[in-house]
This record gives structure tokens, C-alpha cells and sequence, in this order.
């Protein structure tokens, strides 16, 4: 190897060594944007649910308000209100709104609404029970009310606790939204 080659090589060397130590500091900056990222998501998603009225009907069902039972309005980054979340002790609803169809054979609703969080749950509980950690009459269930293949609403009984109900309330609305931009093309 001629001289010139070995200044060059070793150059091209020094700059690998370079780019590598570039590219991991990158990395390390990108994690910790990620990090942030996600806390600003999660404070998002706290802050984007609205208090609502609890109409007199819904769906042509009378609406009972029980002692401390809330309600929540999920809606889209730009406002469109995509449903109502009203939660009665250890029950919810979730009721999408009348302007905004949800097919129930979705991806977000069945993969990972049912699937990812839902079924975990209920198999959870099922589990305390066999180890008589849990009354059976506490296991969580949902059931899934449905007009062709439109969701209509969604109950869940014996959601458990704050933690549960956060989750559940966190993957209906990432769910929601993501199937109205299914639906709108985005």
C-alpha cells in the first residue's frame, strides 16, 4: 500500500469513527425526544376529553345518572366529537356519535381495543378468580351492541379499578381515532 493510500484509509477510518460517535449521540437524543414525545402525548389525551350534559335519551334509551357517575366527550385533534364515555361505578358505555359510523370489523377495534386490551383484562381477572383473589361476580365483560356492522355502543361491566378504567379510556380513544382516519382517508 503506497503512502497516499495509507493517509487516505487511515483518514477514511477517523471518519467512520466520527460518523459512528455522531450517530450515537443522535440516537441517544432521539430516545430522549421519544421520552418526551410520549409525555406530551399522554397530557394530550388527558386534556382533550370535554365534560358533557348526559342527554335525557340516548339512542331512544333512557339515561339513568346515578350517584357519581361521570361523563366524558372523546373527540378528534381538531374537535370532532367521535363519542361519549359515561362511567356508573364499575360500568362504562362508550357511545360513538350519531354522525360518525365505526365498522365493527376494524382493525383498531378488534385487534387492539378487544385484543390488546380488553381480553387481557378479562383474562386477568378470570386468573384472581381461580386463585380466589377475585369474586367471580367482579370479572370484567363487555358486550358489544351493533346495528349491520355499525357500532351502536360499547358496555363494560366490573372494570375494576382507576388504572383499568385510564387504560380503557386511553385505548377507546386512541382506537376511535384511529378508525375515523381510517375513515377520512388520513
Amino acid at each position: 500500500m503506497t503512502e497516499l493510500q495509507e493517509r487516505s484509509t487511515k483518514k477514511l477510518a477517523e471518519l467512520k469513527a466520527y460518523l459512528e460517535k455522531k450517530v450515537a449521540e443522535h440516537e441517544e437524543e432521539i430516545q430522549t425526544l421519544r421520552s418526551f414525545l410520549e409525555i406530551v402525548d399522554t397530557l394530550l389525551a388527558e386534556r382533550s376529553y370535554r365534560k358533557m350534559e348526559i342527554p335525557e335519551t340516548v339512542m331512544g334509551t333512557p339515561v339513568v345518572a346515578v350517584a357519581g357517575s361521570q361523563s366524558q366527550s372523546i373527540r378528534t385533534m381538531a374537535g370532532v366529537h367521535l363519542a361519549d364515555i359515561y362511567v356508573e361505578g364499575t360500568d362504562l358505555r362508550i357511545v360513538p356519535s350519531e354522525t360518525v359510523k365505526f365498522d365493527m370489523n376494524a382493525a383498531p377495534l378488534r385487534t387492539f381495543l378487544i385484543g390488546k386490551v380488553l381480553e387481557p383484562m378479562k383474562a386477568k381477572d378470570v386468573e384472581a378468580v381461580q386463585k380466589q383473589e377475585l369474586s367471580p361476580d367482579r370479572v370484567l365483560s363487555y358486550k358489544l351492541d351493533q346495528e349491520g356492522n355499525i357500532l351502536k355502543q360499547l358496555q363494560i361491566k366490573n372494570f375494576g379499578d382507576d388504572r383499568r378504567l385510564n387504560e380503557i379510556r386511553n385505548g377507546v380513544r386512541w382506537t376511535l381515532r384511529k378508525m375515523y382516519e381510517k375513515t377520512i382517508g388520513t
